[in-house]
């Protein structure tokens, strides 16, 4: 199967060069953290890894750049499920490695860490989605909506790494075996899954996106993280005492739910006043759509015999 043409090479470039560089950058980490002969076959798995997955990324990523003038996001969705399902098994690793060696406390390169993934999946995320390129969406208010939507997607996505750090920074008494690994994997399944969503969204909108109308990823979002991470930090935060709780996130989540639900509302009442009005601008759009029809048929028949008889008269 021979790749489409892109359409946009930078985008291309920027993609592959963001994927790539943040793989090499964990797989340092996964090297520095071990010792010895083991340190070199660590490199040896990692670097054959990283050529296998480039291989695939090269046609992915060429399909995405195909296809990001268009409204549709399937590609971005592959090459997002393909990125975060590798990146994620990396940091496991990273993470485990952390938790086994509990001697090595170097708070900067766990806050690197952090940081790294805070910056590289939300640029990622932005980079797919490339609003800016959406040559379709001409009204610039329209393009700010959906700007601001997505918006909260990054936002989210951002509280979900902020779970998933406190399980490698420095803390003074670790949660439960259990507890460590249900909010890692819950924090994966959302990586993998609420971008997609997003995406989709856009896809499924085609050319006459309607931002109001992409309902499906907030009522997701509310659930599972405004909602479940509030549980989340509030356990943490008074049954195991965890100090590094971000008490800023907790609130950015209460308001996220009232906002959210808000906006539900409003759009419940919306649709309620709407389809009587809509409905007798349909029968309106009918009956101006059937009285045209006839009158033609009937003109041209009147019309056709109307020569001769005139002719006809004046010889």
């Amino acid at each position: 199967m021979v790749p489409p043409p892109p359409t946009n090479k930078p985008h291309v470039c920027l993609s592959t060069i963001l994927i790539m560089s943040s793989m090499a950058l964990i797989d340092a980490y996964l090297v520095e953290q071990n010792h010895g002969p083991r340190k070199i076959g660590i490199c040896i798995m990692v670097m054959v890894g990283d050529i296998c997955f480039l291989i695939v990324l090269r046609y992915v990523a060429v399909w995405v750049g195909a296809e990001v003038r268009t409204s549709k996001r399937g590609y971005a969705m592959i090459l997002w499920f393909l990125y975060i399902f590798v990146l994620e098994i990396k940091v496991y690793f990273v993470y485990q490695n952390y938790k086994a060696d509990r001697k090595s406390l170097d708070a900067l390169a766990r806050k690197a860490l952090t940081l790294l993934l805070s910056i590289c999946i939300p640029v990622l995320f932005v980079v797919l989605v490339a609003i800016d390129h959406m040559e379709y969406v001409r009204a610039f208010k329209k393009r700010e909506e959906i700007r601001n939507r997505l918006f909260w997607v990054v936002v989210d996505l951002l509280d979900i790494l902020d779970i998933q750090a406190n399980l490698w920074e420095p803390q003074k008494k670790g949660l439960p075996l259990w507890a460590e690994g249900l909010m890692f994997f819950y924090c994966y399944i959302l990586l993998l899954v609420l971008p997609c969503v997003s995406l989709s969204e856009i896809s499924m909108q085609g050319i006459n996106i309607v931002p109001h109308k992409m309902l499906l990823y907030p009522i997701l979002s509310l659930v599972t993280i405004n909602v479940i991470t509030l549980f989340i930090r509030g356990g943490n935060m008074i049954l195991y005492r965890d100090a590094r709780v971000s008490g800023i996130l907790i609130g950015k989540n209460v308001l996220a739910i009232i906002l959210k639900t808000c906006s539900f509302v409003q759009y419940r009442r919306q649709l309620q006043s709407a389809p009587p009005a809509f409905g007798v601008e349909l029968q309106k759009n009918s009956v101006a759509h059937a009285r045209p029809a006839p009158p033609p048929q009937v003109v041209m028949q009147d019309q056709t015999p109307l020569p001769e008889v005139t002719t006809c008269e004046h010889t």
